[in-house]
């Protein structure tokens, strides 16, 4: 009998494809959203609709005897849906029991962790492996440009034959303790939303149950752990490939960067096989990205892919959507970039990429959510006070917020103090319209406007609409 599901927040990041991947494999899938209820990211929807998703208001009447309801832990009893499902008997699974299950399934599996670079690392792999014939089935974070079409538009999964799954795991839930890869690739571990303790937990019990950990040299955190999975020299305690730009103990590393506005070329080297070594030319910028692609080189290796034909296969690899996304350049030479950056890490890498050529940077930056905002406050303050010049421009609105309890003790205003006070330019706007009409009245020829952000998808439509204003 076909299973049966419904998810209560279909459109989101992480539910959206694997609602996609089950529904490819043969599921009947079904949902609702309150986005779609509130009238928000409405072309997203309409997508769902034609590809099959019948689609209900969160209002519980789309539930029925024999559906399986997944739905995030922070879902409450008394949202309507579950109020449904616990009436109708229907079992319940949060998205990463269900995903981390099809995961485990998988003969061969990659999962792809870290702090930062995760979506782009991940879809890297799943177009190698594809471009390769190798026929992965892919759950990633945000949309991948390769497999994006106009009757595939939010191509954030990929459906294969079962053999190889390829997925972003995440360890701001702690739900990385789910899964058993194959190869476990962790690209850093940094603050975010746990402490370090707990974060240095679950990256090490994600290593070991793996076959073989992939881990990057020139982050403290992973470089320790590297030391501590090899144990003692004579007698490794578990199989661990590394990799960095330039440390002679990596086995994959990385030479004669050449960084452009839009893409970077380096050189790339195996010190397996007879040290070998291939030309890579990414389509898209920033030494961030060196690291991703040696990360995915090292991972596919693991699954079947020659260290050549991976090299060659990147240069293909058209990038993720919202990641140092560029939306487009005016005739008078000002240029809109829509970014996921959200974390410190991630701001940074963003803005050492702009800060390589020359141009003013305009900097909106929403927070996505009040909570992150409390507990990484002094580290965005460092990331802005170290990454903007003194001509660059940061603004910024409340966080984004759509319901529900919430602290709000630190507000962006906060930020944009210490910042101004640190001797940048910082200004804070109550909402996101002012941002835009203050970027509008700022920009200059030769500007570059970086729309940054996370959890909302109106974030690209507001990029769309300052390109088209200014």
């Amino acid at each position: 009998m076909t299973k049966s599901y419904f998810f209560c927040g279909i459109g989101g990041s992480g539910m959206l494809p694997l609602a996609m991947i089950l529904k490819g494999q043969g599921a009947h899938v079904s949902g609702s959203d309150r986005a779609r209820d509130q009238g928000r990211s409405t072309e997203k929807f309409a997508y769902l609709e034609a590809q099959g998703f019948e689609l209900f208001p969160q209002d519980g009447s789309g539930l029925r005897e024999g559906m399986t309801l997944v739905a995030s832990a922070a879902v409450e009893d008394t949202v309507p849906d579950v109020a449904a499902a616990l009436k109708f008997g229907c079992p319940r699974l949060g998205r990463a029991e269900l995903l981390s299950s099809l995961f485990n399934e998988a003969p061969k599996s990659i999962g792809v962790a870290g702090t930062s670079g995760k979506s782009t690392t991940t879809g890297m792999i799943g177009w190698v492996l594809q471009d390769m014939g190798l026929n992965p089935t892919v759950m990633n974070g945000a949309v991948m440009k390769n497999f994006a079409t106009p009757e595939a538009l939010f191509a954030s999964a990929l459906v294969g034959d079962g053999k190889i799954f390829v997925s972003e795991v995440d360890e701001s839930d702690g739900s990385i303790a789910r899964y058993n890869p194959t190869v476990a690739l962790i690209n850093n571990i940094a603050l975010d939303h746990k402490t370090m303790d707990e974060l240095r937990e679950l990256f090490e019990g994600f290593a070991r149950r793996a076959d073989v950990a992939v881990l990057n040299d020139e982050n403290d955190e992973t470089q320790r752990l590297n030391m501590k999975l090899l144990g003692h020299d004579d007698e490794p305690e578990h199989a661990v490939l590394s990799y960095s730009l330039n440390d002679p103990m990596s086995e994959f590393t990385a030479s004669e960067i050449e960084p452009g506005p839009t893409s970077i070329s380096f050189r790339a080297h195996s010190s397996e096989d007879s040290h070998k070594a291939a030309n890579v030319t990414l389509r898209m910028p920033g030494v961030h990205n060196v690291y991703n692609a040696l990360a995915a080189i090292a991972a596919v290796t693991r699954v079947g892919v020659s260290f050549e034909d991976a090299c060659e296969s990147l240069g293909r690899f058209e990038g993720i959507k919202r990641r140092f996304d560029i939306v487009g350049t005016t005739d008078q030479g000002v240029t809109v970039i829509d970014d996921f950056g959200h974390n410190p890490d991630k701001i940074s890498a963003t803005l050492r990429t702009l800060h390589d050529f020359p141009g003013r940077l305009l900097v909106m930056f929403q927070p996505h959510g009040f909570g992150p905002l409390r507990k990484m406050k002094d580290e965005f303050v460092e990331t802005f006070v170290n990454g903007l010049d003194a001509g660059d421009v940061l603004l910024m609105p409340q966080p984004v917020y759509f319901g529900g309890t919430v602290d709000r003790s630190v507000t962006s205003k906060d930020l944009t103090d210490e910042i101004a006070a640190a001797g940048r330019q910082a200004e804070t706007f109550e909402t996101r319209a002012e941002c835009g009409d203050r970027l509008v009245e700022l920009a200059q020829p030769g500007d570059r406007i970086i729309v940054m952000g996370a959890r909302d998808d109106t974030l690209s439509e507001f990029a769309a609409g300052v390109l088209s204003r200014v």
